[in-house]
């Protein structure tokens, strides 16, 4: 008879292993779910802080950049103060003149001093105030009656300040 066909038997079940062997296969899904979730969680992580220091480093960049362009347009700044000086000095020299030379001479002073303060130079000549070393250079000193505060009696040179900084101080006569 091994012609002959066995009847098919099913296997013997029961309902505890099925649950069991589902509940296995519940809990490795759910394993593999947490681990796929952190797994993400991390990515994520990783991704906002790379973002973040990306940003970082674009603001670093543009304000080392604008600094450095800063000093730049300062340094020359600073090479054209003594230009204004000789500028002024020939306006002094040429007061009474309202035509001519004189004319002309201001004329020009004034459109350099105008574009450079458009720019960011400040020009540092007020006499009577309070002396600030950080802004004044005193070379001479002269006591005064009153027995206050050191005063700017006088201005010997302008000084300049470019957007805030001083690029040179004022040149200046000190009573007090």
């Amino acid at each position: 008879m091994s012609d002959v066909e066995q009847p098919f038997e099913e296997p013997v079940v029961d309902d505890a292993t099925i649950a069991s062997e589902f509940a296995e296969v519940i809990a490795e899904a759910a394993d593999e779910r947490s681990a796929a979730e952190r797994e993400r969680d991390e990515y994520l992580d990783t991704l906002r802080r790379v973002q973040a220091d990306f940003e970082n480093y674009r603001k670093r960049v543009a304000r080392a950049s604008e600094e450095a362009a800063d000093r730049a347009t300062g340094a020359l700044a600073a090479t054209l103060l003594p230009v204004l000086d000789a500028l002024d000095l020939a306006e002094a020299h040429f007061a009474q003149s309202e035509e001519g030379e004189g004319g002309a001479l201001r004329q020009a002073r004034s459109l350099l001093v105008a574009t450079l303060a458009k720019e960011g130079l400040e020009r540092i000549d007020a006499a009577t105030v309070p002396f600030d070393p950080t802004v004044h250079d005193a070379v001479a000193h002269e006591p005064s009656d009153e027995s206050g505060e050191p005063v700017v009696a006088e201005v010997l040179r302008a000084g300049y300040r470019w957007r805030g900084a001083v690029l040179r101080p004022a040149m200046v006569r000190v009573t007090g």
